[in-house]
């Protein structure tokens, strides 16, 4: 069959504007072996394909319209039926639709990609806080257990056993101490204190209950104090542990937890 009457269809089929006997038609044509319709099928698809890969732009530019156009006119004969302007325009339009919805969908993926890189952002900062936070109180825990090592080396240095008291008999403590140099609280299996409380340590000699500081435990029960020398240089004969209000109170109010013998 000749080729000039499918001379401008290669287009407008690559952009799936053909349909009933132009299609079947085209189709037989091509199915002949029509080199020069199979050239111009694959030219128009290698330009779609551009096109496609070179959004986000919603609206094409007036050189791409121009450039396929130029290139339908080129192969087009003198003599047109009434029909192929308009198969023109379906061709036309329908690129235009496909660079629409491909600058839509752009735009969309790239709203939703900055929100997650966002998001991603405010996690890794919320680690990195709690990455520092840790490793300041590792250091600061690695500190306290490397000056009681250095207080035990000293003969006059006492190691004083706490049990666990009222509902916590499993925690237990050990208090490191020098009469002169002041020492160190460690203590395990302690629950955390609930919102408002804090734990606060306590001397006994033979007067009355003297505050020795408040502290606190991480989630594994664990925590450690240093205990501060007594200014008046007294004995201690008993340390005790009770759970108070979080800002500490000048005496004993709330349930004993740890404590050691007489």
């Amino acid at each position: 069959m000749s080729h000039e009457p499918f001379d401008t269809l290669a287009a407008a089929w690559a952009l799936g504007a053909l349909d009933g006997e132009d299609r079947a038609a085209f189709e037989r044509h091509l199915a002949e072996g029509c080199d020069v319709c199979a050239a111009e099928l694959r030219s128009s698809a290698e330009a779609l394909a551009a096109v496609a890969r070179s959004v986000p732009p919603m609206i094409p530019p007036p050189e791409v319209k121009a450039a396929l156009l130029g290139r339908i006119n080129a192969t087009a004969p003198t003599r047109r039926d009434a029909a192929r302007p308009r198969r023109l325009v379906w061709a036309v339009a329908s690129l235009v639709a496909v660079l629409a919805v491909a600058g839509f969908t752009a735009t969309l993926v790239a709203t939703r990609y900055e929100a997650r890189l966002g998001q991603m952002a405010r996690e890794a900062a919320a680690l990195r806080e709690t990455v520092q936070r840790d490793e300041a109180a590792l250091r600061e825990q690695t500190a306290e257990y490397q000056s009681a090592v250095d207080l035990l080396r000293d003969p006059a240095t006492q190691v004083v056993l706490l049990r666990g008291l009222g509902p916590n008999p499993e925690a237990n403590g050990r208090v490191i101490w020098h009469p002169t140099a002041g020492g160190h609280l460690i203590v395990a299996n302690l629950p955390t204190a609930p919102a408002g409380k804090a734990y606060e340590l306590w001397t006994i000699g033979d007067g009355a209950p003297r505050p020795a500081g408040l502290f606190r435990v991480d989630a594994s029960g664990r925590g450690t104090h240093r205990i501060e020398p007594l200014a008046d240089g007294q004995p201690v004969k008993v340390f005790a542990v009770t759970l108070e209000p979080e800002g500490g109170v000048p005496a004993p109010t709330g349930p004993m937890v740890l404590a050691s013998a007489r």
